[in-house]
């Protein structure tokens, strides 16, 4: 995660890190040398499964978890199983927003795999499924077949662009006013936009509010903060997770002035101007978009993930920043008001609200850190 300058220079003393920065200029200059290797890999293999699962490892994910396995012993067909160690149990209790996440990148191999003519078909939790928790029975059996007929979806050529961009937005730059019809003709889910002054800045209010939540329930905050990788080696050793590279983050990792029990104390100065950092995020949304469903089984969970990815990628497509604010829709005791308020407003006659993310145009940003390929596939 980069961070732009007014932030980096607010976040501990801009005196501090300035000095910091020109004393240590060899290790601010580092970056992460294996954990972005994947976006370049992307769509390499003999295997047509490998080709389209190259892509599916790009797919949007709740914390960059990455939660996927896959199971290639079955000629031409991937199983994929959700890697337990992977989930969120305070910040996602029932598993809802890694559901989703598998479904973004069920649909990314589907659409990688139509570019390279072979048409699959995906049947999610063969062996069923819990309501309450993901376990150790597949997720989808998706069966490779070659199909000449089979029809490339114009969206996939924005996959590597794709970005969940958590910089703020221009608040100079309104959004053209066709953006939700454009980001809306991408999903089957009940979609929902506001580019309205008046709502924006009430989900502004909303979403940080939510945000301030999750921050000041220990619980939850420190789920995020263990999960914090801090400057290039840690990246490249683990990369999932919550990243935070460039020269700002090398300097503070080296220096001993950001550390996870640093951003852990309400006193620092490194939490406060966290703080601020977040809060800057919210308050600079142009326009809010959702998804809702009719129900909430897991199926209907897989399937936003399809529509979500979708959204992802028609953003990418019309050059407008995205990022997903869903704290507000976390089934956790201290978020039940705002849950509840969310639901509300934003499906008054029923249904579940899958997912809620504020869009603008923002900076250009460096793509997530990614585990390789073979690092995901079972017994490979």
């Amino acid at each position: 995660m980069t961070l732009s300058r007014r932030r980096t220079l607010a976040l501990i003393g801009g005196g501090v890190i300035l000095a910091a920065t020109a004393s240590l200029g060899a290790i601010a200059t580092r970056q992460p040398r294996t954990a972005l290797l994947p976006w370049g890999q992307a769509g390499q293999g003999e295997d047509a499964r490998h080709r389209a699962l190259s892509w599916a490892l790009l797919a949007p994910n709740p914390h960059n978890r990455q939660p996927w396995l896959m199971d290639l012993r079955e000629d031409g067909v991937v199983t994929l199983y959700v890697d337990t160690a992977k989930l969120l149990p305070h910040t996602d209790p029932f598993s809802r927003q890694i559901t989703i996440g598998l479904g973004c990148f069920l649909e990314l191999m589907r659409m990688a795999a139509a570019q390279d003519g072979q048409r699959v078909t995906i049947t999610p939790f063969p062996e069923g499924f819990g309501e309450r928790a993901l376990d150790a029975r597949p997720v989808a059996r998706a069966v490779f077949s070659a199909d000449a007929s089979v029809m490339p979806d114009p969206l996939f050529a924005h996959a590597a662009l794709r970005r969940s961009n958590k910089e703020p937005y221009d608040l100079t730059r309104p959004l053209p006013a066709d953006t939700l019809d454009r980001l809306a003709v991408a999903t089957t889910a009940r979609f929902g936009g506001t580019l309205d002054a008046e709502e924006v800045a009430h989900w502004r209010a909303f979403t940080r509010e939510a945000l301030g939540i999750e921050i000041e329930t220990p619980h939850t905050y420190k789920e995020s903060v263990d999960l914090f990788r801090i400057g290039r080696a840690e990246v490249d050793a683990n990369p999932d997770g919550i990243d935070f590279t460039g020269p700002l983050f090398e300097v503070l990792g080296a220096t001993g002035l950001m550390t996870r029990e640093s951003v852990l104390d309400p006193s620092s100065q490194a939490y406060k101007a966290g703080l601020d950092a977040v809060f800057a995020n919210t308050d600079t949304a142009m326009g809010h978009v959702w998804l809702v469903t009719e129900g909430n089984s897991r199926p209907e969970q897989i399937a936003t993930g399809a529509d979500w990815l979708r959204v992802n990628l028609a953003a990418a497509a019309a050059g407008v920043a995205f990022q997903p604010l869903s704290q507000a829709l976390q089934e956790y005791p201290e978020m039940t008001t705002l849950y509840r308020d969310l639901h509300a407003r934003l499906a008054p006659t029923g249904g579940t609200v899958q997912m809620l993310a504020r869009i603008g145009y923002g900076p250009v940003v460096d793509p997530s850190p990614r585990w390789p390929l073979e690092a995901k596939i079972l017994d490979a």
